[in-house]
């Protein structure tokens, strides 16, 4: 693999697949925060001494295949241009922290970038793995043979009592951060979402936008996720969210039921508009795009759309972003620039998947 790939293969190849519940979860994702014996924390580091650690986890870990089949290609970020990290950021492989801030980090990413870990973030290493649909279990199982394929090699910062030692005290103990990202427009529609997000804040989890803390819910994407790390097992913390999950699940599932019944030719009007917006705009803005996507993916989960793939949902969430337009392009773009070339390609898109849905028949 190659950054060239990377940069091209702008689907990940976990992305396209089905995962439990993917109606709602679009995703979800494990993060290990860790950090070497003997090294100061990132934000208290030099330029030489973050090169050293980026390079020592090169050398120890490069070439030593994980499972003896999954190489991990090392993308250095003093190395890389202000788009490919962009890039990196959309396709949530690495933090927008680690692609605005940490000039001497890096990214060290699996073939299917279903595994990712970040170095010289908030931590020295930040060990990521990303499922489709609910796959908690898997995805901690997963980082866990990652985390121990590394301590193999590194000594790793750890008190007996406290746990694994991080440079935000909200991640020390297990140093586990578990989020899954849920496609919510049902509890949005029904204005529920406001009244369920303090609920699930008592229970020590936070609702967070598409790209984490501080970001926007575009597309009534969000992301679950816990607070604690410390006082509570990998399980514990897992099964805990799984619970709130599940529990979400089945209150959006009563929402977008609740609006098919009781306004259904309204529904089906707001999808359709949707449809006919992305299929005839010439500019469309990111806002608008994320909005009307997440109604036509609405309108595919409650089978008023049979002819476009749920796939195309994801896929279009992914190649609208503005770093993703630009590496399309080849050149810098300006906000009206992306936002013509954004509405050429959904419709391209759409078009190609409807022709091929009828062919198909």
């Amino acid at each position: 693999m190659s950054l060239h790939r990377v940069m091209n293969q702008v689907i990940s190849p976990w992305m396209i697949e089905d995962g439990p519940d993917s109606d709602i979860v679009m995703s979800t994702r494990i993060r290990l925060a860790r950090n070497i014996k003997h090294y100061r924390f990132p934000h208290l580091m030099d330029e030489e001494e973050a090169l050293t650690v980026v390079d020592e986890l090169n050398e120890k870990l490069d070439g030593k295949a994980f499972e003896q089949k999954v190489p991990l290609l090392t993308l250095r970020m003093e190395e890389l241009q202000p788009i490919h990290r962009r890039v990196l950021m959309e396709k949530h492989v690495i933090s927008p922290y680690l692609a605005q801030h940490a000039t001497y980090g890096a990214c060290m990413l699996s073939d299917d970038e279903r595994i990712s870990m970040m170095v010289n973030e908030e931590d020295h290493i930040r060990i990521q793995c990303l499922f489709p649909g609910l796959q908690l279990e898997d995805s901690l199982e997963m980082a866990n043979k990652v985390d121990d394929w590394i301590e193999q090699e590194i000594d790793y910062a750890f008190d007996t009592q406290l746990g694994y030692l991080t440079s935000c005290l909200t991640n020390v103990g297990t140093g586990l951060r578990a989020s899954v990202m849920m496609h919510l427009p049902g509890l949005v529609l029904t204005k529920q979402l406001n009244r369920i997000v303090p609920a699930i804040n008592q229970l020590g989890f936070v609702v967070r936008g598409i790209y984490g803390e501080g970001s926007e819910a575009l597309g009534n994407i969000f992301q679950v996720s816990n607070q604690m790390t410390l006082g509570k097992s990998e399980e514990e913390t897992i099964s805990d969210l799984k619970n709130v999950v599940k529990q979400i699940i089945s209150q959006e599932r009563i929402a977008r039921e609740a609006m098919k019944k009781v306004s259904p030719i309204s529904l089906e009007d707001r999808v359709y508009r949707s449809l006919g917006t992305l299929m005839n705009s010439r500019i469309i803005d990111s806002k608008e795009a994320a909005k009307c996507l997440s109604d036509i993916r609405l309108g595919m989960d409650l089978s008023f759309i049979t002819n476009i793939s749920t796939h195309v949902f994801n896929e279009l969430m992914i190649l609208t972003q503005p770093g993703i337009l630009q590496q399309y392009a080849g050149a810098p773009l300006d906000t009206k620039e992306r936002d013509i070339r954004r509405a050429s390609l959904i419709r391209e898109r759409l078009l190609l998947e409807i022709h091929k849905e009828d062919e198909d028949k």
